[in-house]
């Protein structure tokens, strides 16, 4: 069977409270061998370590999303520090970065708070997980001068060649969600340009699902509709596309 890893998705979201088990052996089903549960605010990085504990092939992340970036406390960053210091099953920061589309936070607050999210991933050696939205410009910037040796990923990638540029620069990994599936979708030079070995593919469940799903709930198991898209674009084969995007995944994530 083909391999598949979800590198992003939401498994702590209410849209998943009454079947989360289910979905989890829907995705087993699918072929998908491991998955990271991402954080969107200190509350929700201990629920997704509690899924991570529990649940074989299942990773998480610790960070404050951009939207939730008013709701944060001073004593977050250092709650979301100890957690990764603590947890193996801790193997990222984020979901931070820069939403300038929906401004759910003042802009300055995101850009501080995603600053401390590049200097924690460089203090603890985790990969630092990125949103970006209307703030390309931003983005790179903050990329540019962040701590040396910082590994990340731009997740759900759409497009926004100042930032994929200074990815590119730092060795940054490249994510594609289902997006990638729709027929405006805009970003497929910069999907041409990521190396091989740079290329994720995500669900970013319960959001943004794939043809032919769209408008429905998304899950873990359709990260290979995202993945036959992403080769469909390519013009290589799906079992190969699965196969390194997985082993990608895991040199990120440091999953062994």
């Amino acid at each position: 069977m083909t391999e598949y890893f979800d590198s992003h998705c939401h498994l702590t979201a209410a849209a998943f409270r009454d079947d989360r088990e289910a979905v989890l052996h829907r995705a087993v089903s699918a072929g998908v061998k491991g998955l990271v549960t991402i954080a969107s605010s200190a509350t929700d990085a201990g629920l997704g370590l509690k899924l991570a504990k529990k649940y074989d092939r299942v990773w998480c992340t610790v960070g404050v999303h951009p939207h939730e970036v008013s709701n944060a406390s001073k004593s977050d960053i250092p709650f979301l520090r100890d957690l990764a210091r603590e947890n193996p099953e801790v193997v990222a920061i984020g979901e931070t970065g820069l939403d300038f589309y929906y401004d759910n936070s003042p802009r300055q607050l995101q850009i501080d708070l995603f600053e401390k999210h590049l200097t924690l991933g460089a203090e603890l050696d985790l990969p630092v997980v990125v949103h970006a939205r209307e703030a390309d410009k931003e983005i790179a910037e903050l990329l540019r001068f962040m701590p040396a040796g910082t590994a990340g990923v731009l997740h759900c990638f759409t497009g926004g060649p100042q930032a994929f540029e200074e990815a590119m620069r730092s060795d940054w990994y490249i994510s594609f969600s289902g997006i990638v599936s729709f027929k405006n979708f805009e970003a497929v030079s910069f999907l041409r340009e990521v190396p091989f070995d740079r290329l994720l593919v995500e669900t970013d469940s319960p959001y943004l699902a794939p043809v032919p799903y769209r408008g429905r709930r998304n899950e873990p198991a359709y990260v290979a509709q995202v993945a036959e898209a992403v080769a469909q674009h390519l013009a290589v084969d799906v079992d190969a596309l699965a196969q390194q995007t997985t082993d990608n995944a895991r040199r990120l994530y440091g999953i062994h």
